[in-house]
């Protein structure tokens, strides 16, 4: 559908979605627009005192819990105190260009964040998902490369913005790969992708040069905040088939409307994503029980 936006949404009364790192940004817009439509929106933040002083200005029924994507502990807890039905997971949370920094679980950090949270977090709450998963990727992951042997950048001299896109590569081949092991497994949950394109939110804030250039003569060419959440609205609530992945219709997929477009060939990559999906379950203690298809 061309021009689809927010106010397309279809009626989500009776479904409960849970949306990652909800407190600012693409989270929240994706967490307020849901809840204007009908959904129970579970705003899962680090920060649960400034997700509850947000909740109170969004419509709708909403409800926050703590989570830190960053911790397996964290995503533990939440996951274990899970009841009842979900409908909707979008794993919305993520940092970028950040100096190296080590998680307590020993993980480089944009990885942790970007990636190995995302991975637990969404096995984890397998059995209680009826609907799909939404990940959150980039356009980046096209500039990112799979290097098993060091996923934490312990053996090469650290880079920022390779970080970022080896994370986001990581979780492209994560949530395509979901999607093969849950059809050949015969399940109806589907996983699909996002994209904002460029999108002038927080999580460029503090990247070099961005601010002053997206503040000035180049905002026509990006996204805003409301305008980069749409693929993933779109994603949680259309009928598209699972393994999609959904960004900008305009020329680079970096502004527009919501459409299906197609990720890099490295994403697409079966034997790669069997192989990181297997050294991710071994690495984080989860998703060993989800096999891979045939």
């Amino acid at each position: 559908m061309s021009n689809w936006t927010a106010a397309d949404l279809p009626d989500m009364a009776g479904r409960t979605v849970v949306v990652t790192g909800a407190s600012g940004g693409i989270g929240l817009i994706t967490a307020r627009e849901l809840a204007r439509a009908g959904a129970h929106v579970v705003l899962a933040v680090r920060n649960a005192a400034k997700g509850e002083e947000i909740a109170r200005t969004l419509p709708g029924d909403t409800e926050v819990r703590h989570l830190d994507v960053a911790s397996l502990e964290s995503v533990r807890a939440f996951a274990h105190a899970w009841r009842g039905r979900l409908d909707i997971l979008v794993n919305n949370a993520g940092i970028m260009q950040v100096p190296l920094a080590y998680t307590a679980d020993g993980f480089e950090s944009q990885a942790a964040t970007n990636f190995y949270g995302p991975f637990a977090l969404t096995n984890l709450l397998l059995p209680h998902i009826t609907d799909r998963v939404i990940t959150v990727s980039s356009q980046l992951h096209r500039r990112g490369h799979v290097r098993m042997d060091d996923l934490n950048w312990r053996k090469r001299k650290y880079n920022g913005t390779a970080a970022y896109c080896d994370s986001k590569l990581d979780a492209t081949l994560f949530a395509i790969e979901l999607n093969r092991r849950l059809t050949a497994g015969g399940s109806p949950v589907r996983s699909l992708l996002a994209h904002p394109g460029i999108a002038s939110t927080n999580l460029t804030a503090h990247v070099g040069g961005i601010p002053r250039v997206v503040g000035r003569a180049l905002r026509f060419m990006v996204n805003d905040a409301a305008q980069g959440a749409l693929p993933t609205l779109y994603a949680a609530t259309q009928d598209i088939p699972g393994g999609s992945y959904v960004g900008p219709d305009g020329p680079g997929s970096i502004k527009g409307y919501p459409a299906v477009r197609r990720p890099s060939p490295a994403a697409l990559d079966p034997q790669t994503a069997r192989t990181l999906w297997d050294v991710t379950a071994g690495i984080t203690g989860t998703g060993a029980q989800l096999p891979a298809a045939a």
